[in-house]
């Protein structure tokens, strides 16, 4: 079985595939701090809570946007299934031609996400990412990817509102009854779901105006479900889309190295 892991500034997404399906996935806070021995205990105990156990992994695949967590998830992997995972990196096969100036600078989250979308649906495509940041990447219909855009997220957005205006208090993020508030919180979150669902639909159609086809657009990340439900232009969800990524990607070296 294979253990994917998507490293995020906010969340840690883990995967259990066997084969091409995903058995079970969990969520877990990022703690830059985490140690291997912290990281493997935890793992163990949802292995467990799932009936499944350390013996069951064989392969380990890594994406990460958090530097400090590296090493510690290295050492985990090696110390506790015994094997030496899969980073997401240079010199890793993805299929994609990544067009961009400098395409060292590209997110590994990014990377993975349009090798899934683009295995799963084809091109071209724009995949939007809800996570700390939110970001857009543009993938052509012969798999090159193109670039895309970030904006700040959901998450980080709402603790800036909250720290910075002294009167504000945090928020459920739920879809409000009505866009007009009639009390603080219902104008916050009126102000934030669609807030966020102008700024997706605008920046996709002016993404849709540099492509030469119509694309497809993806979305994928925490609150993809909740934007997606009130988007004109999101035409599918894929919240385990970065594992997927890792799954591919990992095959596609496992079956380079055999070669």
């Amino acid at each position: 079985m294979l253990l994917t892991i998507d490293v995020g500034n906010t969340h840690i997404m883990l995967g259990i595939y066997k084969d091409e399906e995903v058995l079970v996935y969990w969520r877990l806070p990022t703690r830059e701090d985490s140690t291997e021995d912290e990281l493997g205990m935890v793992i163990k105990n949802l292995l467990h809570n799932s009936r499944l156990s350390l013996k069951d992994i064989n392969a380990v695949a890594i994406s990460s946007v958090v530097p400090p967590l590296m090493y510690s998830l290295e050492r985990m992997s090696t110390k506790y299934f015994k094997v030496e995972p899969l980073v997401i990196g240079p010199g890793i096969k993805t299929g994609l031609n990544i067009i961009t100036d400098n395409p060292r600078e590209v997110g590994a989250d990014r990377i993975v996400n349009a090798v899934a979308a683009y295995n799963l649906y084809g091109g071209p495509l724009i995949i939007v990412d809800f996570g700390t940041a939110t970001t857009f990447c543009g993938v052509s219909e012969d798999g090159d990817y193109l670039g895309g855009v970030i904006a700040p997220g959901i998450g980080i957005s709402i603790e800036a509102l909250f720290e910075k205006a002294a009167k504000l208090p945090r928020v459920e993020i739920v879809r409000p009854t009505r866009v007009i508030g009639k009390d603080t919180v219902s104008s916050m979150q009126s102000g934030i779901i669609f807030g966020f669902v102008g700024q997706v639909d605008e920046i996709v159609r002016r993404m849709k105006d540099e492509f030469r086809q119509e694309p497809l657009v993806i979305a994928t990340g925490g609150f993809a479900s909740l934007i997606a439900s009130e988007s004109d232009t999101i035409n599918k969800v894929n919240t385990l889309l970065t594992l997927e990524g890792l799954r591919t990607i990992h095959n596609m070296n496992l079956r380079g190295n055999e070669k």
